[in-house]
């Protein structure tokens, strides 16, 4: 598959402290001068689309507590070349700055939300902001960042008693939950023993709401299956990354805050491009790099390689 969609993670700072986001210990942030500047996200964006990279999502950390990210998505979105931009928030934030963001060109959002109960929440962000995503998550809808996809990680004995009432969302609302198997990293093994795999968390949904069906919607960018509960005015996803193995069909590359490249979360290759914008390289030797990363992407494959040491703060949820 063609390599068309990049995530940046525009900051490795969060207003949360999700268990599974940072390994154990984690505390260290980047160095504000380390972390790419707008106008340096800008030009990579710019010669990525020369390459074709068409799709660009910002994450983060928590995009949204960026000082410039409106000004950041109105300058992306009027990239020539790019045809959707996109941005997965935790939501705390959204409510006031949802008019904003829809104003400034951005296309569409995902928000992350592992939990509609309080206590199960706190136990994974850190804080009780439950109330104040959904009612975030209601305002997208409004302006319309659609389709709203809504994110969570289920972990056994922490929030697997909200997979129903997560589910259930997509009954009134015209979102797609979509529930996302944990992610390990070497460190972060806690989190790892708590992983419920999505055949489990199906299982569950189904004995609920009754046999899923198909949804006819557009797959979109990545290995997500899609299905929906019958009647419903959204749709179900499952995003089994640990269990299923779809190396040869993924067509994304993420751009760390402090601006590496990785083709793939699985892989120790990462690709410093800071450094060659902050060196004034001109566009023809940063495209070729480009190029050269596009083309080895599908070169690795995560089957049977051991877990990596990593942040998703810090290489984008």
């Amino acid at each position: 598959m063609g390599v068309n969609c990049l995530r940046i993670s525009v900051t490795d700072r969060c207003n949360l402290r999700c268990v599974y986001c940072r390994p154990q210990h984690d505390c260290d942030f980047i160095e504000r001068e380390e972390v790419l500047k707008s106008d340096e996200i800008h030009r990579i964006v710019r010669l990525f689309a020369d390459c074709g990279v068409d799709r660009v999502r910002l994450t983060g950390g928590e995009p949204l507590i960026r000082k410039d990210i409106t000004s950041l998505v109105t300058r992306l979105a009027a990239t020539k070349g790019v045809s959707e931009l996109t941005l997965t928030t935790n939501g705390v934030l959204l409510y006031q700055m949802a008019d904003e963001l829809k104003a400034a060109g951005l296309d569409r959002i995902n928000v992350s939300i592992d939990s509609l109960e309080a206590s199960s929440y706190k136990k994974i962000a850190g804080y009780d902001f439950s109330s104040k995503v959904v009612r975030g998550i209601r305002k997208a809808i409004e302006v319309g960042l659609e389709p709203v996809k809504i994110n969570a990680v289920i972990l056994r004995g922490i929030n697997h008693s909200q997979v129903v009432a997560l589910a259930a969302m997509s009954i009134d609302l015209p979102v797609t939950v979509r529930f996302i198997e944990y992610c390990p990293t070497s460190s972060n093994t806690q989190a790892a023993e708590d992983y419920m795999p999505y055949d489990e968390i199906r299982t569950i949904i189904e004995d609920a709401f009754g046999p899923l069906c198909n949804a006819t919607i557009e797959r979109g960018n990545g290995p997500a299956l899609y299905f929906r509960i019958k009647n419903s005015a959204g749709a179900i996803g499952f995003i089994a990354g640990r269990s299923t193995v779809f190396c040869e069909s993924c067509n994304r590359l993420r751009l760390t805050s402090d601006g590496r490249v990785k083709p793939c979360l699985y892989s120790p290759a990462e690709y410093d491009i800071r450094q060659l914008i902050r060196a004034d390289a001109p566009d023809e030797q940063v495209r070729d790099v480009l190029k050269k990363i596009i083309a080895g992407k599908h070169a690795f494959t995560r089957l049977n390689s051991p877990a990596q040491e990593f942040s998703m703060r810090k290489v984008g949820g």
